[in-house]
């Protein structure tokens, strides 16, 4: 599978960048869905990490896509296909491509285990909460109960952009540079996505998933110091803080792989 171009849900085909990857020996384990996060890719988040490798070693299909402007996915011009619920749709209509069943009890293979990251744990949450009866387990690293995007300073990177004016908010400088520092960024599209985002802002307790969650975060990622936040509104996750690791690194770390491999073969 690569450019996701038929039977999308609904509305413009945002070229989404698809590919799964096959189990190194033949499984029949329900496969795993892979969300990046903000200016990343799935390349950068999950096969340059090792992630990729460890699921297929593990007996696991793994599904991965680069969200609209990231990676090898396009940059459509329409801001709804940058919008949560537009993604949301386009997961769905993914999994169901990849032949993806809904749960049933004794077929380990029926539904679909997520993994995300920073806004792939977002997007996981509330995919999550309004596809309970595909969704298995899900793994969110870097969460937080607050919106990641919601403090960024759009207007003020716009104006960067254009003449070079600095950025007061580091925050909203430390991203647009990290957005700028890799190639297939589409810098201006992920600008769209952030407005999309603002537009429909990640409020927790109004879509709660209800399955098994394991939420992992570095110690030192101030982003996701709301993980208990989040615990208690779900009332099945489990948390696992990484030593030293902070937003930027604890994606690499082999203890959240292993952690999040042994938690989706319950």
């Amino acid at each position: 599978m690569g450019r996701h171009s038929d039977h999308l849900v609904e509305g413009t085909n945002p070229g989404l960048n698809v590919l799964v990857h096959e189990p190194a020996s033949p499984s029949a384990l329900r496969p795993i869905l892979l969300l990046h996060g903000f200016a990343s890719s799935a390349r950068l988040n999950w096969e340059d990490s090792g992630w990729i490798r460890a699921l297929t070693d593990a007996g696991r299909k793994v599904v991965t896509l680069d969200l609209p402007g990231h990676g090898s996915s396009t940059a459509p011009e329409e801001m709804d296909s940058y919008s949560p619920s537009r993604i949301r749709a386009d997961l769905l209509q993914i999994l169901l491509d990849a032949h993806v069943h809904p749960l049933a009890d004794g077929q380990p293979g029926s539904g679909v285990d997520i993994i995300g990251y920073s806004l792939g744990s977002r997007l996981a949450w509330e995919f999550g909460a309004t596809q309970p009866e595909l969704v298995h387990r899900m793994v969110l690293g870097g969460p937080g109960s607050g919106d990641p995007l919601a403090a960024f300073d759009l207007a003020a990177a716009q104006r960067f952009l254009t003449d070079g004016s600095p950025i007061a908010d580091e925050s909203t400088s430390s991203l647009l540079r990290m957005a700028r520092l890799i190639p297939t960024n589409d810098v201006f599209a992920l600008l769209t996505m952030v407005e999309a985002i603002k537009r429909e802002p990640f409020v927790p307790r109004d879509a709660i998933p209800h399955m098994p969650l394991l939420l992992v975060a570095g110690d030192k990622d101030e982003r996701a110091q709301t993980i208990p936040e989040l615990a208690e509104l779900s009332g099945h996750a489990e948390i696992l803080w990484l030593p030293g690791r902070t937003h930027t690194n604890a994606v690499t770390s082999r203890t959240f792989k292993s952690a999040a491999i042994n938690f989706l073969a319950a």
